[in-house]
């Protein structure tokens, strides 16, 4: 079955955590489209410099939650602080969980579900500096490579990124979680 899986980044996303999954997921056949705050193209981050420019297929204004599979949000410091921001992100978010849509999020990518107010009473991880934030809203933490909690997808770094990606292409396969 063809999939369609939403990657909701911007500017500053960090390169190797939506590039690495992105490609696993067209692997699979699936469409991977980049789900941004603007048109054009959103510039990477690439561990410690500004990287690639990757082209947006559809602004967030333009796109339902009912008309993905699936969604991916890539970390990076400037991403999920960019996108936590605008409601209609944390509405977009909030409509996968209610429709126990597979979400896998990496690194910075949490604090995204943190603002959408979704993480509370769920097992997680993140990067090391998200985790009192993921204590404070709810969510238990833990120090593990890839994490997943009925469907909800949790890797730390671009080093857990082969966990994460079999991990993620798993709970996409297998749709939603009642």
């Amino acid at each position: 079955m063809n999939k369609r899986i939403a990657i909701l980044a911007t500017d500053g996303f960090e390169e190797s955590e939506l590039q690495s999954p992105k490609e696993a997921i067209e692997k699979q056949g699936w469409q991977a489209e980049i789900v941004s705050l603007k048109s054009g193209t959103i510039k990477a981050w690439a561990k410690s410099d500004w990287g690639k420019e990757y082209p947006v297929d559809n602004i967030i204004d333009d796109v339902k939650a009912s008309e993905y599979d699936g969604l991916l949000i890539p970390g990076g410091v400037i991403n999920p602080d960019k996108l936590r921001r605008e409601n209609k992100v944390l509405d977009f978010v909030k409509d996968f969980f209610d429709a126990k849509k597979p979400v896998a999020a990496i690194c910075h990518g949490p604090q995204v579900l943190i603002s959408a107010g979704v993480v509370s009473g769920r097992e997680l991880t993140s990067f090391e500096s998200v985790k009192i934030d993921l204590q404070n809203a709810g969510a238990a933490w833990v120090d593990e490579e890839v994490v997943v909690d009925n469907g909800l997808v949790t890797s730390r770094s671009p080093q857990d990124l082969p966990a994460f990606n079999r991990k993620m292409i798993e709970e996409f396969k297998e749709g939603p979680h009642e």
